[in-house]
């Protein structure tokens, strides 16, 4: 079975086992502080357990990067790494906010740049996008790619969660001139709907996103057309790890992101 296909169906497997849990009582909880650092509920150790005990099941040769479980070698020949957030948007899941997803990368090597496949499953409604690298980005079997034309709206996604004084500031000419701006509070699937055109931009400054968060949308907006880079404008790279944070700004084209960055960095 070719990879993006198994992070595809375990994908499936969490749509499957989550969407009756999510905002009941039963997906809140309090079990202690993540790998990642976070406080983990129930519906994101149901979700992980069952990413975890797929992959064991078909012996899948890698070594696991979870936000809540860590690191965990499924066997003793890793080809690879899966990265994963079994639940991305935990608050919305546990507040019945749809708006949350899956997010699974797998990866050749301990770059971003080596990551070959993904899978986003948003898991209020079941959709997938999906990509393996160099063959473009998909929602379920329809091939997607970046807003390449004018539209009524620009959409700015801002992520602004915790962010400090000195960062709102230097954000304020966006949101002064870039409306509508948005943050639905799962950044991989708001990088999902930047890969779909939904949205042109977004951004995040703060130094805070976890690698699980983003690996799997950073392979979408790149194999759908788009650009994703770091705080300085330079193409996004970096060593992950259980404890890797990022900043980054995903854009549609080029003169969008010179124009974002531009007014960023004024």
């Amino acid at each position: 079975m070719e990879i993006i296909e198994i992070l595809r169906q375990v994908s499936q497997q969490v749509y499957d086992n989550v969407k009756d849990l999510a905002g009941t009582e039963d997906a809140a909880g309090d079990f202690g502080r993540g790998a990642g650092g976070d406080i983990s509920r129930n519906i994101d150790i149901v979700a992980e357990k069952i990413v975890l005990d797929y992959l064991k099941q078909i012996n899948f040769n890698c070594i696991v990067l979870g936000e809540e479980c860590g690191r965990v070698e499924i066997n003793d020949n890793p080809k690879g790494y899966v990265i994963m957030d079994a639940i991305d948007g935990t608050a919305n899941a546990v507040s019945g906010i749809p708006f949350f997803c899956c997010s699974l990368a797998f990866a050749t090597g301990e770059k971003l740049s080596s990551i070959t496949d993904a899978v986003v499953t948003n898991l209020s409604n079941g959709e997938q996008y999906w990509a393996s690298k160099g063959k473009g980005a998909f929602l379920n079997e329809t091939k997607i790619h970046v807003q390449n034309k004018e539209t009524a709206y620009k959409i700015v996604g801002v992520n602004t969660s915790g962010a400090s004084p000195e960062l709102l500031k230097k954000l304020q000419t966006i949101f002064e001139h870039h409306g509508p701006t948005r943050h639905f509070g799962a950044n991989a699937l708001e990088m999902a709907y930047l890969s779909k055109g939904s949205m042109d931009v977004f951004i995040d400054l703060r130094d805070k996103i976890r690698v699980q968060d983003m690996a799997a949308g950073y392979l979408l907006i790149k194999e759908a057309g788009g650009l994703i880079v770091d705080a300085n404008s330079q193409s996004l790279d970096t060593e992950f790890g259980i404890m890797t944070r990022l900043s980054f700004v995903g854009a549609a084209n080029q003169a969008t992101l010179d124009q974002i960055m531009s007014e960023i960095n004024k």
